[in-house]
């Protein structure tokens, strides 16, 4: 990948003055930076600001929420967005599920959008209503905190993954723990559910799964691990497919494909694996050394946060990276997608919300 632009968080409202100025640079690999400047030269009667690079960059596109940046000496071009909407108020407008002893560590929706899924440092997953804020179901079992979670089909059956270094599935009509997918003595940071190719073997089960299992078959189980180690399951069978040692903790996964999957580590490596071949990695991106806190697969490509505050998209299609802006250094924990919209929460205790047209 090419070498990172960055620029100044609050560059939208920077340049909306006149002789307003915002810095960018450019981090090659194994070179010193390059470091320069916009300028706001004027405001058109459409109300996008003019704006002219210093020396060694080039403004290729500007709008109102939007600027796209080269910089032709490393071949480095990135489009940067502003949030639309930023959200400074939302914990207290929302509704409040309580429940949880200490800190929750993954929510996630359920496909209806009307039951929430939650795990918490207490040990414990819950169900919630969206619509009242009611607990409906708590399961218990792990014997360490709930660090992610993975919804299976429709929902009738979830995952967990826990610091007590195992996987279990569970059953949430009976509100019981159909098995332990997995015990791998490390804790699990992150955990992921995908669809496999007919290609890829995932074994047979030992047992006759329970009637109670649904949507399990022909699906993989990833798993990042504390201890270098990503691992990879037949949901239904319970065996290994493969297990890849990586530069250092696994803190997050997720599939782009029956075959194909990224996982992101402490030390800011997202691996990107082809299941049918997973002992060399088809590429290790590298744009900093913060760690890589969340993955999310898009159309044609993903969007990835780290803990330095830098949130971008890569798509197979376009030449160019897209940086969510906005985050002041401070790490971007999430992110999450509705339609053509990107939602992310940062530990400024902001959720952002941007606009991207080719999503």
């Amino acid at each position: 990948m090419a070498a990172p632009l960055r620029i100044q968080s609050d560059w939208a409202q920077a340049l909306r003055k006149d002789e307003g100025e915002a810095w960018l640079s450019c981090h090659p690999p194994g070179k010193p930076s390059l470091y320069g400047s916009l300028t706001c030269q004027g405001i058109g009667l459409d109300g996008i600001p003019e704006v002219t690079a210093s020396e060694g960059f080039t403004v290729n596109e500007i709008n109102k929420k939007s600027i796209h940046i080269s910089c032709p000496k490393e071949n480095a071009s990135s489009k940067f967005l502003a949030p639309y909407t930023t959200f400074s108020r939302i914990h207290t407008k929302s509704r409040v599920l309580e429940g949880h002893v200490f800190d929750v560590n993954c929510c996630r929706f359920f496909p209806s959008g009307l039951v929430v899924l939650s795990g918490g440092m207490d040990a414990q997953l819950k169900i919630w209503s969206a619509e009242d804020a009611s607990c409906v179901v708590t399961f218990k079992g792990h014997k360490g905190g709930i660090l992610d979670t993975a919804i299976v089909d429709r929902g009738r059956n979830v995952v967990s993954a826990s610091r007590d270094g195992t996987a279990r599935l569970w059953d949430c009509g009976r509100s019981a723990c159909l098995g332990v997918l997995a015990d791998c003595g490390s804790s699990i940071n992150g955990v992921a559910v995908g669809a496999a190719d007919n290609s890829i073997n995932l074994g047979s089960p030992e047992q006759m799964p329970s009637e109670r299992e649904v949507g399990t078959e022909a699906k993989m189980l990833l798993l990042a691990r504390e201890d270098k180690k990503l691992q990879c399951l037949g949901l239904q069978s319970r065996q290994l497919v493969f297990l890849f040692i990586g530069s250092d903790a696994f803190n997050c996964c997720t599939f782009l494909s029956g075959f194909l999957l990224l996982a992101g580590t402490q030390d800011g490596n997202i691996y990107q694996l082809d299941v049918r071949s997973p002992r060399a990695p088809v590429q290790v991106i590298h744009r900093s050394g913060a760690p890589v806190l969340s993955l999310l697969s898009v159309r044609d490509g993903f969007i990835a946060s780290q803990g330095d505050g830098s949130c971008f998209i890569v798509q197979q299609d376009l030449d160019y990276v897209t940086e969510l802006t906005g985050a002041d250094c401070d790490p971007v924990y999430k992110v999450a997608t509705w339609e053509k919209q990107i939602y992310t929460c940062c530990r400024d205790g902001l959720v952002r919300r941007y606009q991207l047209s080719d999503l």
